[in-house]
């Protein structure tokens, strides 16, 4: 895990972000966990752990360093995967409360493994698709911020995104091209707006990168999000 931890500290030294020496070993932890489990389950593809410190952990530190998360904030991290931003970002941030969501059960026990081993709290993961989750009692509306590093389009992660937002709560899309897809009817539709869009460099690799940040304006539709997979077939 040396070369791990000084491509991370080399990103975390360029974002100018604040680090102690357990966290950085906490996320090595966290780092060899995936990289065994990747063995026998398919995680991630990026394997060389100079590249996992850049393209995983520090991708989801830039977060951080580019958007202010309040002190004590909720975050429903979507489709997370192998685990990021959401579980990354507790990591550097403890204060935040955060929810992992994903569809495959097998991802969820590999997250419950690493959340217990690394000893965190405030932190819970739950087996559901976006659809689903959107409509749980909850879930619905219950949190500050929502990230999605998902490929899906932009209609698609704000039909899954916005139905989790507390009004005035943000949520993050994290993306690396830009995105023309026109979104005006899915935030009239679901009540959002776009705040801004934040382009930036990945540090060390200097490969382009962006947020799309959008504030939920007004309650979503009790309609939405739509029976899994129609957001896909049918994107507002």
């Amino acid at each position: 895990m040396t070369d791990f931890k000084q491509k991370l500290e080399e990103a975390l030294g360029a974002m100018a972000l604040d680090y102690t020496r357990e966290q950085l070993e906490l996320c090595a932890t966290y780092c060899r966990m995936l990289l065994e489990t990747n063995e026998k389950m398919n995680l991630t593809a990026i394997t060389e752990p100079g590249e996992v410190a850049v393209k995983h952990f520090a991708d989801s530190f830039c977060l951080l360093s580019q958007c202010h998360l309040k002190k004590g904030g909720s975050i429903i991290d979507i489709g997370t995967g192998a685990g990021f931003p959401g579980l990354a970002l507790k990591i550097l941030r403890p204060d935040l409360q955060v929810t992992l969501l994903d569809s495959l059960e097998k991802r969820c026990n590999f997250l419950k493994s690493v959340v217990a081993e690394l000893g965190l709290s405030n932190i819970n993961v739950v087996w559901a698709r976006a659809e689903e989750g959107g409509r749980r009692q909850d879930l619905r509306g219950a949190f500050d911020y929502a990230t999605a590093r998902a490929v899906a389009a932009l209609p698609v992660l704000l039909e899954y995104a916005l139905a989790f937002l507390t009004l005035n709560g943000e949520f993050f899309a994290l993306k690396g091209k830009s995105e023309d897809t026109a979104i005006d009817n899915a935030l009239t539709t679901l009540g959002g707006a776009l705040k801004t869009e934040i382009v930036y460099t990945l540090p060390l690799t200097q490969e382009e990168r962006r947020i799309y940040q959008f504030i939920k304006t007004a309650p979503t539709p009790e309609k939405y999000p739509r029976r899994p997979g129609q957001a896909t077939k049918r994107p507002l």
